[in-house]
């Protein structure tokens, strides 16, 4: 599965600290959406739309990428009035949270026999009272070893610390055992003699794989409360070490720049793909926000759709501007036809190939056939003009 993911090019050396410094959290108040009343009404919300437009978007700069990638699997989303508080500090039960959806455990945290467990913490009461709508994440965090034996008490609401949420994340990839063999490392920080011996292979899994490092001045700050855009970088660094991590994704090429409310997607194994566009779709195109117009044909897509429409694309791999490549070699068959009796895709081997393998290309429903069109039967040499990995022409051979 596709595993191109683009990064920023350019980060501040103190963006990147921040990023580096990026630990765990979940959404607004477990919910995402800024509800600390108990009221658990996301559920049926998450249903029915879906935000990548923030009124604060200016202020999300450097984690834009990353919140917006995570929002669009429903993973970590904003809160009612629009907003997202990229610098709010996140609390333990919403770093949980976040933790249970990235690893793709969403509807079954939100399944009645998860929310009707009796949780055994000292505090789960509290939790059931205020925070009814946790109730099926922390079972599922349970299930799946994300707390410590010795935890006795949730602590909703208590800031999400570096430590908490690389010993988090670290569990969330199914580490611990990693980790607990690493429990002797030497981490070389100056404040190292504030981890506590338990959590120091946890700590060296995480910077081992890149989820957390340290700070300039050698630092690790353990106890220090992260943000709502820290949480972002970290998430995304986890989400990309998950198995199967994009197997949601639509991933191909673009057959066409979009037409209309909709773009076509050739997919790797060239079966195409329609897919309407939603009004608010979300664009990532040369690490930037883009236009439905900046997107052309050939660009390589990852693309993430709800209730049948596309809200979120990100740009890949940018197509090589008119690339334009002659090839010759034995015409096979006609693949598909469209709707109107033209040709759809063909198959063709190139001369000069030694395996003798047979490609199948699109083609543009604009191609000409130049020659005599009765010749084009299997085993014909013709010459293709491909522009951006679509066939423009088929040219017979004499």
């Amino acid at each position: 599965m596709k595993k191109a993911i683009l990064k920023k090019a350019a980060i501040t050396s103190m963006a990147l600290l921040t990023l580096a410094g990026g630990a765990s959290s979940a959404f607004a108040h477990g919910n995402d959406k800024g509800h600390d009343n108990g009221k658990h009404d996301q559920k049926d919300k998450d249903k029915h739309s879906i935000n990548l437009n923030f009124k604060d978007e200016k202020e999300l700069k450097w984690a834009l990428e990353y919140i917006i990638r995570l929002a669009s699997k429903g993973v970590f989303n904003g809160y009612e009035d629009g907003t997202f508080k990229p610098q709010q500090k996140i609390s333990r039960i919403e770093s949980i949270v976040a933790a249970v959806r990235l690893m793709g455990l969403k509807d079954q945290a939100e399944s009645q026999a998860e929310m009707s467990t009796k949780l055994k913490f000292k505090d789960a009461d509290q939790l059931a009272k205020k925070y009814p709508w946790a109730v099926g994440y922390v079972a599922v965090a349970l299930e799946k070893d994300l707390f410590s034996e010795t935890d006795d008490a949730i602590q909703p609401e208590k800031s999400a610390t570096r430590l908490f949420a690389a010993t988090l994340l670290v569990k969330a990839l199914g580490l611990e055992s990693e980790a607990k063999a690493k429990a002797n490392s030497d981490l070389n920080f100056r404040d190292a003699d504030k981890i506590p011996a338990g959590s120091v292979g946890y700590v060296q899994v995480a910077i081992e794989k890149g989820l957390i490092t340290g700070y300039q001045d050698n630092t690790f700050r353990p106890n220090q409360p992260v943000t709502r855009a820290e949480l972002a970088a970290l998430l995304d660094r986890t989400d990309e070490q998950l198995p199967d991590h994009d197997a949601q994704a639509i991933t191909g090429k673009l057959k066409a720049a979009a037409s209309g409310n909709a773009i076509v997607v050739v997919k790797p194994d060239n079966s195409e793909v329609a897919l309407a566009l939603d009004p608010s779709v979300f664009i990532f195109r040369d690490n930037a926000k883009a236009a439905v117009s900046a997107l052309k044909a050939g660009d390589e897509v990852l693309v993430r759709t709800f209730e049948n429409k596309v809200v979120f694309i990100e740009v890949t791999k940018n197509a090589v501007e008119n690339a334009i490549v002659k090839q010759t070699g034995k015409f096979n068959s006609i693949v598909a036809v469209n709707a109107q009796g033209k040709i759809k895709s063909i198959s063709f081997t190139k001369d000069g190939d030694n395996s003798t393998q047979a490609f199948v290309l699109n083609v543009s429903p604009d191609a000409a056939i130049v020659g005599n069109e009765d010749l084009l039967v299997s085993g014909q040499t013709v010459e293709l003009t491909i522009v951006n990995n679509i066939v423009y022409t088929i040219k017979i051979v004499a």
